[in-house]
C-alpha cells in the first residue's frame, strides 16, 4: 500500500506531478555538465589520436588509438609525441614522432649503421625498425645538426619511412607545436597499455 504525505497524496500520484519540463531541464543541465568536463579534459588533460602511416612501426601501427596528454608536460628526449604543425605541408594533420633532441642539443647521425648521437652520446634506441640499407639522411646538409632553441628534432621509429625532422616538409619543431605526449594505446584491444 502506497504511503501517504501530509497533504494526503500517495508517493505515486506525487512522481506524476513533476512536470515534463522539469525533467527535461534536469537532462539538460546532465548534458551541459558532461560537455563542460569533456572539454576540460581534453584542453587540459588530454585527448585521443589516431596513428596514420608507417612511420612509427613497430612501436606503433596504423590505426592505434593514442590518449596523449599535455598536463604539466615538457617533451624529453625518447618521448612519443605528436606533433600539430602551424603551417606548411603537414598542418592539417597530426604527427606522431619520438623527441631526439632539444634546443641547444647537437645531433650527430652515422647514417650507415644507423646510430644518431646528441652530444656525442649514441642514443639505446632498441625500438627503431632498421633495414639493409643506410638510414636515410632526408635533406639534412651533412651529419651533424644543432637544435635551435625552443625546438624539438623528433624521428619516427621506422626510419627509412619516415616524414621527420629530417626533411624540410617537417623540420624543427617548435614546442607549441606539440600537443602532448602519447602515454596509453587503448586501440586495438590486442595491443591496449601503457606506451614507454
Amino acid at each position: 500500500m502506497d504511503k501517504l504525505n501530509t497533504a494526503g497524496v500517495t508517493e505515486k500520484e506525487e512522481k506524476k506531478k513533476v512536470p515534463l519540463i522539469v525533467t527535461v531541464y534536469d537532462w539538460l543541465e546532465i548534458v551541459c555538465i558532461a560537455a563542460v568536463l569533456v572539454v576540460l579534459i581534453f584542453t587540459f588533460i588530454g585527448r585521443v589520436a589516431t596513428v596514420f602511416g608507417s612511420s612509427m612501426t613497430y612501436t606503433l601501427y596504423p590505426g592505434d588509438r593514442l590518449i596523449v596528454t599535455n598536463l604539466n608536460y615538457t617533451p624529453e628526449r625518447g618521448d612519443i609525441v605528436v606533433v600539430q604543425k602551424e603551417s606548411g605541408y603537414y598542418e592539417d594533420q597530426l604527427l606522431i614522432k619520438r623527441v631526439i633532441a632539444k634546443g641547444g642539443e647537437t645531433i650527430t647521425f652515422d647514417f650507415e649503421n644507423w646510430t644518431v648521437a646528441v652530444n656525442g652520446e649514441v642514443l639505446d634506441e632498441p625500438y627503431i625498425r632498421r633495414e639493409n640499407e643506410p638510414m636515410r639522411s632526408g635533406n639534412l646538409p651533412g651529419n651533424t645538426v644543432t637544435v635551435p632553441e625552443g625546438c624539438y628534432f623528433v624521428m619516427g621509429d621506422n626510419r627509412n619511412d619516415s616524414s621527420d625532422s629530417r626533411y624540410h616538409t617537417v623540420g624543427f619543431v617548435k614546442a607549441e607545436e606539440i600537443v602532448g605526449k602519447a602515454v596509453f594505446r587503448f586501440q586495438p584491444f590486442s595491443s591496449i597499455g601503457v606506451l614507454n
